[in-house]
């Protein structure tokens, strides 16, 4: 084994657009960095400079969207340009929940509002800490009521490669395939 220092290896991550209300104007970052803490609670890390980093302090919400890999353009185009200079909610169709300072985009199909729970303060970045209050999904990536995966077609990030990838097919099943060491 050969150290390459204290690098995150955690990558490849899920891709997200945040949304959040800015200036009373729906806006989206796309996010990389994102945690689950609880089975209701969820972390997001973004760079104090974001613009969208403003409306989840003074709205205390915010949401999660999961962009198919049909729209990587758009969603790539959301971490590139910033809120101040450029309106991003155009590219969608948006919605509300119950969370009116929590944007969500119609053509993700699944879709979480959070209200902020805490705010981690780092030197150079804010992780929200948000409590789901809804999640919204598109009927056409659930299978027996539930998030399909393979039907969702998530797109993921990696650091390293500064490169988008897709998931590949199944490769066992989680607390059963282990299950065979207890035999031994």
């Amino acid at each position: 084994m050969k150290s390459i220092g204290p690098v995150n290896g955690l990558y490849p991550m899920p891709t997200t657009l945040v949304g959040t209300t800015v200036d009373n104007k729906p806006n989206f970052l796309t996010v990389a960095h994102v945690g689950i803490l609880t089975h209701e609670h969820l972390s997001i890390g973004l760079g104090k400079i974001h613009y969208s980093n403003a409306g989840i302090h003074e709205n205390k919400t915010f949401s999660i969207c999961i962009p198919p890999q049909e729209l990587l353009v758009e969603t790539d185009y959301c971490g590139i340009v910033t809120g101040k200079k450029a309106d991003k909610s155009r590219l969608f169709e948006l919605f509300h929940g119950t969370l009116e300072g929590a944007p969500m985009i119609k053509e993700c199909p699944v879709n979480m509002e959070l209200k902020l729970h805490e705010v981690l303060d780092y030197e150079t970045h804010d992780v929200f800490i948000g409590e789901i209050v809804g999640t919204y999904v598109d009927e056409s990536v659930l299978t027996e009521g539930k998030i399909d995966i393979s039907r969702l077609k998530p797109m993921l990030f990696d650091m390293a490669s500064k490169e988008y990838w897709a998931l590949g097919p199944s490769i066992g099943f989680c607390w059963r395939d282990g299950k065979a060491l207890k035999k031994k």
